[in-house]
């Protein structure tokens, strides 16, 4: 099986290649396919999902930023049969990647190495539902004092991520769908 990621941008490959680790199977190839943001994967996308082996399956991921999440999905969706594959999985991060390290700000204290995060705004209300952060990273970058930076801190907090306790409903979606594309072969 070659499970082929395509990207709108560095972070999320970064922090893919810490994550991935923990959820696959020995045995499963991972490609990476990267875009220089959410318009270049839109225009690209198509082109680039075509010519791989058969056994290819696609995940694509893309931030909603501030689209509406189901025309996003939707418009990706229809860019699939263009390409004549049908083995792809459209996952919208709902917000921004860094949504996903709200929902679990250990792992962010884990991979920056920083004390006191989660204990300090776990609980707060602007920052208790990940997903309805508005801009994500903008507010890490602001609780950390600067030490977040996408590249970086998106290696260092990605194979620090909880797999069962992220409380990011768009992370959980993922994690989901990647175990039961891996079960179901």
């Amino acid at each position: 099986m070659i499970l082929a990621f395509l990207l709108e941008e560095q972070s999320a490959k970064e922090m893919l290649k810490g994550l991935l680790p923990r959820l696959l199977p020995p045995g499963v190839a991972v490609k990476y396919v990267v875009f220089e943001g959410k318009q270049d994967l839109k225009r690209q996308m198509t082109r680039r999902l075509r010519h791989w082996p058969p056994e290819t399956t696609f995940v694509v991921m893309c931030d909603q930023d501030s689209s509406d999440c189901r025309n996003l999905k939707t418009e990706l969706i229809e860019k699939c049969p263009e390409a004549k594959q049908d083995h792809v999985i459209v996952r919208i991060i709902c917000r921004e990647l860094e949504s996903w390290y709200f929902g679990d700000l250990t792992a962010v204290e884990d991979g920056l190495n920083m004390t006191g995060l989660a204990n300090q705004y776990k609980n707060k209300r602007n920052y208790r539902i990940p997903d309805r952060i508005g801009s994500p990273a903008k507010e890490l970058k602001k609780i950390t004092q600067g030490a977040y930076q996408k590249v970086s801190g998106s290696r260092e907090i990605g194979s620090k991520l909880s797999l069962g306790s992220n409380t990011s409903k768009s992370f959980q979606v993922f994690v989901d769908s990647i175990q039961g594309m891996v079960r179901d072969g």
